[in-house]
């Protein structure tokens, strides 16, 4: 544990759904993009569990419409893209950032990614960036584009040292990609259909290509829509990763329809989890970016945790800010996270030498650690029982939720879980394959249990899982569960995630419920 992450409460190391996933996902890319993203929590899954970041809301309009977007401000209560409880002036930007940087010093970057698009408030963004790159040099600057103005402005983005930038591609095929996008606004004319889609897929390719040349880094987000790109996401990956895209996130459609979205209204349905995760696999060898949270466009703090409430303009505006103080504070907080990270990796390799001395066969990964099923003390490593006996390899995989506040435990209440982390489990290890948010059920001693709406809608958000692990369940939601087919398990409270659901998933397999049949799959 590290001392003085933050001045308002006592530092986890990562937010409560951020912890227990595996080694980096970027870990055998050149060590100079390595090192670029090494403290830049949305572009390295590592990072996240470390670093902060924020999105300053100062790009209300858009030069596109997309179908799966609504953008509202002054909405507190919708946690999603495009949504924003104030909008703000260049200069309050930048007096919010400082202010969030000086009492959040593990805050590392900096985005504009809405509610509209940053490039389509050409200067309200820049006037941001070129304040905070003089204000704040220890800021990483990124930005989020729908990518239609992009080869314009990538001379003024390197201008004011913005290296890290994410595009919005969600088809290379003007035909589908005219099912997701209504009009765009191009040269002063709002323009439709085929066409339409055609040009914005030319820009957003123009634009990628001129941003790889000067050295940018660049992250892809993809929305996945059930019947219409689900398919040719797949092709996208392929493209983008040839023009040098480094990070391909596609994250899953968001329908309600009380957000006011034309596929909410029209019931387009959202993806499973498994065609998500399923999606995800099939982008060959693109690097993948799993913990996406699809933040709002004014989120603050570590990702999964919003503390944007703490950082309204009128709390800030009586603030008197001592930044060169404070950058003094962040270097300091942030070598010590550095100095942390690396203890740990010396020690994952020493481990790494002990199972390879064991002289047993790889068979999953623990927290990027590479066990050897046939070792005794690994095979205690990786299941928590002791018992050195391989899993068979024609077990099926079992969808696992998880309950955690932090620190790679299961530690938190079945109620009091804001998010559940969701594990595909099976005899190769567990894999983190996504995240549920969901209402709470108890939010303290007082009124736990009062939340009888939430508890049905939380249930149900888990479907697909055949077990949930926390740290404890009360005898109402144990029941609930039960009857949704859900095995709900508090036996390993406070107990490593991951050794903890292939315990699990070996006490099953004992039990005999893990034989594949001809009409058995996993779902979710």
């Amino acid at each position: 544990m590290l001392d003085g992450l933050t001045e308002a409460r006592e530092p986890t190391g990562c937010s409560q759904i951020s912890c227990g996933s595996s080694n980096d996902h970027l870990d055998h890319l050149p060590e100079p993009i390595q090192e670029r993203v090494r403290n830049h929590p949305c572009y390295s899954e590592e990072a996240h569990h470390h670093y902060a970041r924020m999105h300053v809301a100062v790009a209300p309009a858009c030069n596109i419409q997309c179908n799966y977007c609504n953008r509202k401000y002054d909405c507190a209560n919708e946690s999603r893209p495009g949504v924003v409880s104030e909008l703000m002036t260049p200069e309050q930007a930048v007096k919010k950032t400082l202010a969030v940087a000086a009492t959040i010093p593990q805050m590392t970057v900096l985005g504009v990614a809405g509610p509209g698009d940053p490039l389509a408030n050409l200067k309200r963004t820049f006037e941001t960036f070129r304040m905070l790159s003089e204000q704040a040099p220890d800021i990483k600057l990124c930005v989020s584009t729908n990518g239609l103005a992009l080869p314009d402005c990538v001379e003024d983005l390197t201008k004011y040292n913005v290296d890290h930038v994410t595009i919005t591609i969600n088809a290379v095929d003007p035909e589908i990609g005219a099912q997701i996008y209504p009009w765009i606004y191009w040269n002063n004319r709002r323009m439709r259909g085929v066409k339409a889609a055609k040009i914005l897929i030319e820009r957003q390719q123009q634009g990628l290509e001129m941003l790889i040349e000067r050295g940018i880094l660049v992250k892809v987000n993809s929305v996945l829509i059930p019947g219409v790109n689900d398919e040719h996401l797949k092709e996208v990956s392929r493209v983008i990763k040839a023009k040098g895209a480094f990070l391909h996130n596609v994250m899953p459609l968001i329908t309600e329809a009380a957000h006011g979205t034309y596929y909410g209204v029209m019931g387009q349905r959202a993806p499973t989890l498994q065609e998500l995760t399923d999606l995800q696999d099939a982008c060959g060898d693109m690097n993948m970016m799993r913990h996406c949270r699809q933040c709002r466009a004014d989120a603050v703090g570590l990702l999964g945790e919003d503390r944007g409430a703490e950082f309204t303009l009128d709390k800030i505006d009586a603030l008197d800010i001592d930044y060169a103080a404070a950058m003094q504070r962040r270097a300091k907080v942030q070598a010590d996270i550095e100095a942390e990270r690396e203890r740990q990796k010396v020690r994952q390799q020493g481990l790494r030498q002990q199972l390879k001395a064991a002289n047993g066969r790889t068979l999953f990964t623990v927290n990027g650690l590479s066990i050897e099923q046939q070792a005794p003390a690994a095979s205690q490593l990786a299941s928590g029982m002791g018992n050195g006996t391989p899993l068979p390899a024609g077990l099926r995989p079992v969808l696992m939720a998880v309950a955690s506040s932090g620190q790679g435990l299961i530690n938190q209440h079945f109620g009091s879980a804001k998010e559940f982390m969701i594990y595909e489990v099976s005899p190769k290890g567990a894999r983190l394959i996504g995240h549920r948010k969901t209402a709470q059920y108890c939010t303290g001693p007082v009124n736990c249990g009062d939340g009888d709406a939430a508890l049905p809608e939380t249930i149900e958000l888990l479907k697909g899982c055949e077990v949930v692990l926390c740290s404890k369940v009360g005898f109402k939601p144990w029941d609930q569960l039960e009857a949704a087919g859900i095995i709900p398990n508090g036996e390993f409270a406070d107990k490593p995630i991951v050794p903890s659901l292939m315990a699990f998933y070996r006490e099953m397999h004992l039990a005999g419920t893990l034989e594949t049949t001809a009409n058995q799959t996993v779902s979710a």
